[in-house]
């Protein structure tokens, strides 16, 4: 008699990556900031916009997504890299947010990252994602910073998700390419409606992080350390 049966599964390792970058001289422990690049990019895209925002007060820690793909640059290609799809999203969720927690655990155990002074930073995909984190372990983060992405579908409706009173900085561009000016008014209206510490700003920008964005988010980080 023929037999079909689908989704099996079996258990694999695969290896996660990020950089770290320590300041000399830093005071140590120091407080950490996580930074979560978007869709198609790389931890070392991510870190330099990382060092962009951050002083010489941030251990920084850039961590890179788990789906590697060709993406077209010019008659050649590059690896991007991507953190979820549309094909069981829950599973990638709940990889970024182990990746994130062995992050802290690590640099915490190395005596380098400050548990308490934890900084979440994403562009673009990556900002629901940190969203979810963040509301899935509000005590593990002093704030969070999300540029020119969206938030959870959940959001409202998620019985996994907890109070977050952190420290949350939303940011985005009035001519961004992929979500419209009246999108980025409504997810801005319903994190202000659940997150008590939260400030937003608009900027005359597309899908991009501008000199401006920088010197707000470092002027945001800086108030708090």
């Amino acid at each position: 008699m023929e037999s079909l049966q689908t989704d099996l599964t079996v258990k694999a390792e695969i290896s996660l990556y990020f950089d770290v970058y320590v300041p000399e001289n830093i005071r140590r422990p120091a407080p950490l900031l996580i930074a979560v690049h978007g869709y198609g990019q790389n931890k070392r895209w991510i870190m330099r916009e990382a060092r962009a925002i951050a002083d010489d007060k941030f251990v920084i820690a850039a961590v890179q997504g788990p789906h590697q793909h060709f993406q077209r640059n010019g008659d050649s290609h590059r690896v991007g890299f991507a953190w979820l799809t549309d094909h069981k999203p829950e599973e990638y969720v709940r990889l970024h947010h182990r990746f994130i927690l062995d992050v802290i655990e690590r640099l915490a155990a190395d005596g380098l990252a400050d548990r308490s002074r934890v900084f979440l930073f994403g562009f673009s995909q990556a900002s629901a994602l940190n969203f979810r984190f963040a509301l899935t372990y509000p005590e593990a983060l002093r704030a969070i910073v999300a540029a020119c992405g969206g938030i959870p579908g959940d959001l409202e409706a998620s019985a996994d998700y907890q109070p977050f009173a952190a420290d949350t900085f939303y940011i985005y561009g009035d001519e961004d390419e992929f979500y419209s000016r009246d999108k980025f008014l409504e997810f801005d209206g319903k994190l202000k409606a659940r997150l008590p510490n939260y400030r937003s700003k608009c900027y005359a920008a597309k899908h991009e992080i501008t000199d401006e964005m920088r010197c707000d988010v470092k002027r945001f980080l800086s108030e708090l350390v």
